[in-house]
């Protein structure tokens, strides 16, 4: 995703309004969110599709990872050597 550019990407609910259309290219075609505010404070983000798709999917490599952390903190772990020989084993087999 692209960096968000201050003085293009905040826009207020009443700019949003009249503007839907153009806003929706904007952010369709800069892969930039567009951070909607009303009364001088963010209220919501819009994301081109792709971007929130992408942004889906780190946030569940991450949650991935946190579980392997967690399970590996508890001993839950397998050693770099056991792990080898146990997939060797099935190609083996």
């Amino acid at each position: 995703m692209q960096r968000l550019k201050v003085d293009q990407d905040i826009r207020p609910m009443s700019e949003f309004r009249t503007g839907i259309a153009s806003f929706l290219k904007q952010v369709h075609e800069t892969k930039r969110p567009l951070v909607i505010t009303q009364h001088g404070k963010g209220v919501a983000v819009l994301l081109d599709v792709s971007e929130y798709e992408a942004m889906q999917e780190k946030i569940e490599l991450l949650q991935d990872v946190q579980t392997s952390i967690a399970q590996i903190d508890l001993g839950a772990g397998v050693g770099h050597n056991e792990a080898k020989e146990r997939i060797l084993g099935l190609i083996k087999a």
